[in-house]
């Protein structure tokens, strides 16, 4: 007989306690509920429950698309084993970010012979490993791999290389300069790069040699989709010139994607940029579906061409406003249908005047665009307003504020402001108080007394009813955007100006910026308010000077109790942590909490804050970044111990590197075996060979997590996959 499952009473007002068995409900009910169980999971336990779960568990449903990504516990043999089981089954096999999987486990890759779309992303794929897979797997046309500094073509087999050039769809990771399996692709309708090469001589040497074989790369006739993501670096840059000078030989028709993201300054924009953006959507029938490029490779005219073949569901404005250029005014000159567009970013794309007290440099929005620019995109699911400052200059009591806007978009599901933007009303500076005849009144004594610091407001404790009406009437501008948009998952508030203090390949920044007077306004009274958005899954707060004990954070983490990600960075005073106590009740609330990461300078990473994390019982990844913070090797060895699901532990702070290592070293030796996904890195954040420690990091986790960034509307993922058919 089957292994009997537990009986579960309902209770109802009207009627008896009556028993309820699993096989009460229905195949479809239970259908939806198994698709949030892991695949492997799914077969190595579940399915032997009883009968009814068995067969349920093999439905077409449930092994068509096998997703790994993330799954940690994951093993080699519970992959292998996946593998076997539902090997005639599985058309769609993701294993990215599995960097803990031996190479013989993928081998068993090859049983999968109705496999048409494979990502092998993060993995190690030898060439020999990828022809023994290509030779097996005749139905696949998408692959995602990664390509590293070993990789020769020249060693794939010719079933392995006719393998290639019957894919529609290819997805590389460079980790060095090469044009990894392009060459062999030739039927590619898709193109997805992202450069991950670090700077060496090698590196160099080998982009030398890509210039003299360049002609090994083949026209993309039939291309409509192409993108590509660099890390910073000259070498990148250099390999992208090189891909795409190929399209100055041919320029595909009926483009309808062009995704190009190069961190820092934009290089000299190559002659095929233009004849690409000319091209897109020009066949009959395609409208274009995604835009980016870099700041100085767009201009008013190019927008215009490409706007002219309809609008994009995916804009990518980040940083392209320049003089004489607003592409938020170039979007509502064009008289187009706008309400296509659903995801935007307009991060650090301003009009380009400098509000008072801020640092040179930085943008100020243009709110009246924004503005005019949501009444045309009602339907908004994705938007970034970041690296911009916005200062609501008219009466509280009077409508107008940007949150009133961003209301009526009631499909918003991801959101990135500034900080100031939450600032009800002009900062009361510390000078205001004293008038010119007070000053003359007291003239024997200038000179004497010690000089008030300008630009920040004087912060006066609310006490008693007095108290709550101010804190009452400084949330009361984000009101019309927690009413209108309830169903927001991924809230990001950002200081203008700020920046990381552990960027990417370049040493650790020693000097906090500047912050906004604006944002000084911004504190835990809106922070309380926020806990009213009860879907938020993703949460980023950076660089919020106004807040003092936290509180805020207490009551919001109250009210969103389903917070899965958690991002803290430069909260409050800089010198001193005083929000020390309510993150720790807080932390003790995250119950669904699966990343947390940390950025505050002077940090005390010591008993306290790991027993308040260890409530945290899902919770998978944590990074902690501190200029000058502590922590107490102990107190991290008993946290990891007792927290089995943590598979990324990564710290950079003080200390000396003998400690680093030698924590780092234990907590490796100890836990390894039992977690085969784990990934440590301790090292102090101010040394020297910093840079090398993070391109040894597997680049899921650099890239989601260990280092600082707004996320909100940076890539077009989820269109793309709902538009692979088109593609």
């Amino acid at each position: 007989m089957d292994h009997q499952i537990e009986t579960t009473l309902c209770f109802s007002d009207t009627a008896p306690p009556s028993p309820v068995t699993i096989s009460d409900f229905s195949d479809e009910i239970l259908l939806n509920i198994l698709r949030y169980i892991p695949s492997h999971d799914l077969v190595l336990n579940v399915s032997r429950a009883c009968r009814k779960l068995r067969t349920l568990c093999l439905d077409k449903s449930l092994t068509a698309h096998i997703n790994l990504h993330k799954e940690y516990t994951a093993t080699d043999e519970a992959v292998r084993h996946l593998l076997k089981e539902l090997s005639t089954e599985i058309q769609t096999l993701n294993v990215s970010g599995c960097y803990w999987l031996a190479g013989s486990t993928l081998d068993q890759v090859t049983r999968c012979k109705s496999l048409v779309r494979l990502d092998l992303s993060g993995c190690r794929v030898t060439p020999v490993r990828l022809s023994r897979l290509l030779t097996s797997l005749q139905c696949l046309r998408s692959l995602a791999l990664d390509i590293g500094p070993k990789f020769d073509l020249q060693q794939l087999n010719a079933e392995g290389k006719a393998a290639l050039a019957r894919l529609h769809e290819l997805k590389q990771t460079l980790l060095t300069p090469s044009y990894g399996v392009v060459p062999c692709c030739s039927a590619l309708r898709s193109l997805r790069l992202y450069l991950e090469a670090s700077e060496s001589w090698q590196e160099s040497g080998a982009c030398a040699q890509l210039m003299v074989g360049q002609s090994s790369v083949p026209h993309y006739q039939n291309l409509r989709w192409f993108s590509a993501r660099l890390a910073p670096g000259e070498v990148n840059r250099t390999l992208l010139a090189l891909y795409l000078a190929v399209f100055s030989m041919r320029v595909p028709a009926g483009l309808i994607g062009l995704v190009l993201f190069v961190p820092g300054p934009a290089p000299p924009r190559p002659a095929a940029v233009a004849a690409l953006t000319e091209s897109m959507a020009s066949a009959a029938g395609s409208t274009v579906r995604a835009l980016q490029l870099p700041r100085t490779w767009l201009d008013g005219a190019g927008l215009m061409r490409v706007l002219a073949h309809g609008c994009p569901a995916y804009l990518n404005l980040s940083r392209c406003s320049a003089p004489g250029f607003n592409p938020l005014h170039v979007l509502l000159a064009t008289g187009r249908d706008l309400s296509p567009l659903r995801s935007l970013n307009l991060r650090g794309c301003g009009r380009g005047a400098l509000p008072e007290n801020c640092s040179r440099g930085e943008e100020e929005m243009d709110a009246e665009s924004v503005k005019s620019l949501i009444e045309c995109c009602p339907r908004f699911t994705h938007l970034n307003l970041s690296a911009t400052h916005y200062h609501h200059h008219a009466p509280a009591d009077q409508d107008g504020h940007l949150c009133g806007a961003l209301g009526r978009l009631t499909h918003l599901r991801s959101l990135a402001l500034p900080v100031c933007a939450l600032a009800q009303r002009a900062p009361v500076m510390a000078n205001e108080s004293h008038s010119g005849s007070d000053l003359s009144s007291g003239s024997l004594l200038l000179g004497l007394k010690k000089s008030r610091r300008i630009g920040l407001p004087i912060y006066q404790p609310d006490v008693g009813a007095l108290g709550e009406v101010r804190e009452e009437a400084a949330a009361s501008c984000i009101r019309p955007l927690l009413k209108g948009c309830p169903h927001l998952v991924e809230l990001e508030l950002i200081g203008a100006g700020f920046l990381s203090a552990m960027p990417r390949n370049e040493p650790a920044i020693r000097k906090d910026p500047a912050a906004c007077p604006w944002a000084c306004q911004v504190g835990d009274s809106q922070l309380a308010a926020l806990g009213n958005l009860r879907f938020l899954r993703r949460l980023t707060l950076a660089h919020l000077p106004g807040v003092l004990k936290g509180t805020g954070l207490l009551q919001l983490v109250q009210g969103c109790k389903d917070l899965q990600m958690l991002s803290l960075a430069n909260l409050g005073s800089i010198k001193t942590v005083n929000y020390t106590q309510a993150l720790l009740e807080a932390l003790k609330l995250c119950t669904q909490l699966r990343d947390f990461r940390l950025e505050q300078p002077y940090f005390n990473a010591n008993a306290a804050f790991f027993e308040a994390l260890s409530h945290c019982r899902l919770l998978h990844r944590l990074c902690l970044v501190s200029r000058q913070g502590t922590f107490q090797l102990p107190a991290v060895l008993t946290f990891m111990q007792s927290c089995t699901e943590v598979i990324m532990f990564h710290m950079f702070m003080g200390g000396t590197l003998a400690d680093c290592k030698t924590l780092q070293k234990t907590l490796v030796e100890g836990l390894s075996a039992s977690r085969p996904a784990l990934s440590v890195v301790v090292h102090p954040l101010l040394h020297e060979d910093l840079g090398r420690v993070i391109r040894d990091t597997p680049l899921c986790h650099l890239d989601e997590i260990t280092l600082f960034k707004s996320r909100v509307a940076e890539e077009p993922t989820a269109l793309y996959g709902r538009e692979r058919s088109t593609v």
